[in-house]
């Protein structure tokens, strides 16, 4: 069944049980896909043989347990985090495969556009501040920060890393677990890496008030912070700040940009073939003539490359908010989210909806995959005109 993910190219394995039937599903570029079921008697034997090797208790059978599995495939080393939760028709079972060679990507290689890749670079060589990952849980923000740490990771830096579990392990930087059973959590692990005078420091998640006071206080002691936080879009993480419970002038102070992102699959390289959508997609994307007249739209014939879904690969849509004076005096007034996104949009940021249209015009990806993560607002006219701009100066 591994061998079997690895060569499909699968990020989870997902063992489902039901009445009469285990399913069994893997999770192929962000979409599940079911594979043959296996007998409903087999479940015991395949729950049991997977906690032996992640050595968890077999016996356990009442309580959710997670655990790692370190496994060889070919020539692949593979870490597989294992998590088990009881279900009325018996535990049910998804691991999730870490593959090394998914966090060698570099900044350029994520999918910033070109103004967004400029605008990141710079920010991850500033001195000090917080610059805020967000987005649902396997949009890809552990790799944008991984590949941002990556690009820092020099000898005269000190990098330290608080994370829930530490998925992949990192050469040069100092990575930390967090460990609740021991009350090792994120604000202790801070508390303590400060004394340890990091040039950069990564917290992996701000939940509560107490980490993301924390990470502050590092910022505003001169540190570089970077975090992530569950927010559908980038202006909105401010206002997630603040319902924490974290001040707006201390957000003002110390967070500098905010990244939020998605992935959308990418069309087969090898069945992609040209076509021209009916007028009506794209008076309904709502996309300007300019950006049409420009466009190459694309789509995936479906081919054995692609196991004939016409898609292979994933790539990020980005919404970068860079915060500035202004951006400040709505965050010390406590202005609503749709004004600091108005106002954002004003200052040249491009939405998730815009990056999105930007790749299906440049035929990277389709209509239906942006559709599926990013949703169009009444303010996508403007950001789509920042887009037309940049493609002429491009």
């Amino acid at each position: 069944m591994i061998q079997e993910a690895v060569q499909l190219r699968a990020s989870d394995i997902h063992i489902e049980p039901f009445e009469d039937r285990v399913r069994i599903r893997y999770r192929i570029d962000g979409v599940c896909v079911e594979r043959e079921n296996a007998p409903r008697r087999m479940l015991s034997a395949i729950i049991a043989r997977i906690k032996i090797l992640s050595k968890l208790d077999i016996s356990e059978k009442r309580r959710p347990t997670d655990g790692r599995i370190k496994i060889t495939v070919g020539d692949k080393q593979l870490d597989l985090r294992v998590s088990i939760i009881p279900t009325n028709h018996g535990q049910s079972s998804v691991m999730r495969l870490l593959d090394k060679d998914n966090i060698k990507v570099g900044v350029r290689q994520l999918g910033l556009s070109e103004r967004d890749f400029r605008a990141f670079n710079n920010l991850i060589r500033r001195p000090n501040g917080i610059v805020l990952v967000t987005g649902p849980t396997g949009s890809g923000k552990t790799t944008t920060l991984y590949a941002a740490l990556n690009a820092l990771n020099r000898p005269d830096r000190k990098i330290i890393t608080a994370e829930d579990p530490v998925e992949y392990y990192l050469p040069g930087i100092n990575q930390v677990e967090v460990r609740h059973n021991i009350g090792l959590d994120f604000a202790l692990i801070i508390r303590a890496m400060l004394r340890q005078a990091p040039n950069i420091i990564l917290v992996g998640e701000m939940r509560d008030h107490e980490t993301a006071s924390m990470g502050i206080q590092a910022s505003l002691t001169g540190h570089l912070v970077f975090s992530t936080l569950h927010t559908n879009d980038a202006p909105s993480a401010i206002s997630r700040m603040v319902d924490i419970g974290v001040p707006g002038y201390m957000v003002a102070s110390s967070v500098i940009a905010v990244l939020a992102q998605r992935l959308v699959r990418t069309i087969c390289p090898r069945c992609k073939v040209r076509y021209t959508p009916p007028e009506s997609v794209i008076e309904d994307a709502g996309l300007p003539p300019e950006m049409v007249k420009q466009a190459e739209f694309t789509r995936g014939k479906g081919c054995p490359y692609c196991g004939r879904t016409g898609y292979r690969g994933r790539i990020g849509i980005y919404e970068l908010m860079l915060i500035n004076n202004r951006l400040r005096e709505h965050m010390f007034k406590g202005s609503p989210t749709n004004e600091i996104r108005q106002e954002a949009i004003n200052n040249g940021m491009s939405t998730l909806y815009a990056d999105g249209m930007l790749k299906v015009i440049r035929g990277i990806t389709t209509f239906e995959e942006v559709y599926r993560v990013a949703k169009k607002t009444e303010q996508e006219t403007l950001a789509l005109q920042h887009i037309v701009s940049d493609l002429d100066s491009l």
